[in-house]
């Protein structure tokens, strides 16, 4: 008896979402940081070259399609909390948000290994591809005047 995948359509791409995120969000609860902190840190930690707020904030939207006001809010947690830190007109990392940064990654590095692990890579190219197109659409929709 042959069993046929389900086709990909939405609702997987939000279950499956919501899945991968309630995990990370059990390591980041562990390490008091929310989802968006731990978004806009990444952010800053992986930054080519030291960002303004304004960068930060337009870097973080570009992901999340959150309130600006809702990412200011974030950015200034993570001032508040000394993992970020005004250097002039600009943000940058401190070694407690790097060192943070690093933890969550350690602690999640066995999980997204198990979660990946053993998927076939042409399975993962096409993934992959469908997603890109996916994510290509849904921005072009959220650009366009609503109707």
């Amino acid at each position: 008896m042959t069993t046929t995948a389900p086709t990909a359509d939405a609702r997987a791409l939000g279950l499956a979402h919501y899945a991968a995120r309630g995990v990370l969000e059990r390591v980041l609860a562990r390490h008091g940081t929310t989802f968006q902190q731990q978004i806009a840190l990444r952010a800053a930690v992986t930054a080519d070259a030291p960002q303004t707020p304004d960068d930060l904030v337009t870097q973080v939207r570009g992901s999340l399609k959150a309130d600006p006001a809702d990412i200011r809010a974030t950015v200034d947690e993570l001032l508040a909390e000394q993992l970020l830190v005004a250097d002039g007109p600009h943000l940058r990392p401190t070694d407690a948000g790097r060192e943070l940064i690093a933890a969550i990654g350690a602690e999640t590095a066995p999980v997204t290994a198990r979660i990946w692990g053993g998927i076939p890579a042409e399975d993962l190219a096409a993934a992959g591809r469908v997603l890109a197109l996916v994510a290509e659409r849904a921005n072009s929709e959220l650009a366009a005047p609503a109707a």
